[in-house]
């Protein structure tokens, strides 16, 4: 299973503001970190406020922080929440239209990888992402 580059970046914003002790940054700050596009993070960060996990303000004093705390963020939360469709073949749809689909077996077992997938996601948190905290912070330029 490939994640989407909409879910990869929600996670590399949510391990910059996780690295981050000293208040709030921007969307630049972060784009200039990971070289990525500021109008794509400007969408992942928009959907990671409306869901909760960041803290967006405008204005002096403005930018981005955590909206909880790292240990608090689930990875397969924020993988669920940003990724459109965890449906990894056609049979998983209810609108799927393969022929076999009422005697296959592919879409149970594909149905445990998920699950299984999805459990390894459940035991870490945003918090288990941030070691090495130093080479993190090195690697980014960051002042944490």
């Amino acid at each position: 299973m490939k994640l989407t580059r909409f879910t990869d970046y929600s996670l590399r914003v949510l391990i910059y503001l996780g690295l981050k002790d000293d208040g709030r940054v921007t969307i630049k700050e972060i784009s200039d970190a990971y070289s990525i596009s500021r109008n794509h993070l400007m969408k992942v960060v928009s959907l990671l406020t409306r869901m909760g996990y960041v803290d967006a303000r405008r204005g002096p004093g403005g930018g981005i922080a955590l909206a909880r705390p790292a240990a608090d963020i689930v990875i397969a939360d924020v993988v669920r929440d940003m990724e459109d469709d965890l449906n990894l073949v056609e049979c998983f749809c209810a609108e799927g239209s393969c022929v076999i689909k009422p005697v296959c077996e592919l879409k149970a077992v594909l149905s445990q990888a998920l699950a299984a997938y999805l459990d390894t996601l459940e035991r870490y948190t945003l918090r288990d992402l941030l070691h090495p905290k130093a080479q993190l912070v090195q690697v980014l330029g960051m002042t944490a």
